[in-house]
């Protein structure tokens, strides 16, 4: 015997889609828009952790000000940008032609391939780290011991000297990634269809030419995504440093990111005010630079649209 409900207490087949999707909209609304609001209330605030939210002081712009009078702000970003731009751009230059050797040369062991470049990426951060960490060691590292060895040259303190810590933490993050855009890219070439090389093959074109010619040009929207996610990752770098230098920076903050900074101020100088500020403000450099790239990589055609629209 089976019971039904009362009409009074069942759900309208309108409502039905709503109640379904409703979980997902409790979660995003509780740990995604509630922590946007919250920090960017706190942006105009001068609020002190432990003494609760009534100790809340309105501020204004007290905080922008702050953030942009700021010399180790400053000096974040412009470690930010460093490491993003040694990190980003080999990515993509060897990525391309990586995703190319192995979309031509291998065909039953393409899977196993990628998985193996993929590894990385789905690899623990800290366990990267603390991998690196070993490796760079100055007394007993893999690295030194391999340089004195080839080219004789002395230990170099990797990770407590300005001028190397930022190419080891650049290299890490170059190694992390690499694989993730040469998955990217073997899925975009995967559909070129081949009917264009044969074509071009056809009519006397070289690899080079092929190459240039078509598998660029078809690769244009992947390099695109994969770019943008390259500034955007970029300019929010944080494990890899916050793990190498114990969450300080490094030497001379010669590796302090802007997130490792806005964490540095929120947690460690109790400025969380502060540090909602100066998150907005690396949101908006996140925005203008995802704009630029969108503007980078446009079509031709478009562009010249808008030039003549503007």
């Amino acid at each position: 015997m089976t019971m039904r409900l009362p009409a009074s207490l069942r759900l309208s087949p309108r409502w039905a889609p709503y109640v379904f999707v409703s979980p997902f909209l409790v979660l995003f609304a509780v740990f995604g828009v509630f922590p946007l609001l919250f920090s960017l209330h706190l942006a105009f605030q001068s609020w002190e952790p432990t003494s609760g939210l009534g100790s809340m002081e309105f501020v204004g712009l007290e905080n922008f000000a702050f953030a942009l009078e700021d010399e180790w702000f400053w000096k974040s970003l412009k470690n930010t940008a460093w490491l993003a731009l040694v990190s980003g751009v080999p990515q993509h230059l060897v990525a391309i032609p990586l995703a190319v050797f192995i979309h031509t040369s291998f065909k039953r062991l393409r899977d196993g391939v990628m998985a193996a470049y993929f590894l990385p990426y789905i690899t623990s951060t800290v366990a990267i780290a603390i991998m690196f960490s070993s490796l760079f060691s100055t007394d007993y590292g893999l690295i030194n011991a391999a340089l004195s060895a080839t080219l004789g040259m002395e230990h170099i303190d990797w990770l407590g000297h300005p001028d190397t810590l930022k190419p080891a933490v650049a290299f890490i993050v170059f190694w992390r990634y690499i694989g993730f855009n040469v998955v990217l890219y073997l899925a975009a070439l995967q559909t070129i269809p081949k009917d264009l090389y044969e074509a071009a093959t056809m009519d006397g074109a070289g690899r080079w030419q092929q190459f240039w010619c078509i598998t660029l040009p078809s690769l244009r929207p992947m390099i695109f995504f994969g770019v943008t996610l390259s500034v955007i990752g970029g300019l929010q770098l944080f494990e890899e440093p916050f793990i190498l230098t114990g969450g300080k920076g490094g030497i001379d903050q010669s590796a302090m990111t802007s997130a490792v900074y806005l964490y540095r101020m929120a947690f460690d100088f109790n400025d969380f005010g502060g540090a909602s500020a100066m998150s907005w403000l690396l949101f908006l450099v996140v925005v203008v630079l995802t704009w630029l790239t969108n503007r980078a990589f446009r079509p031709r055609d478009e562009q010249r649209s808008g030039q003549e629209a503007s």
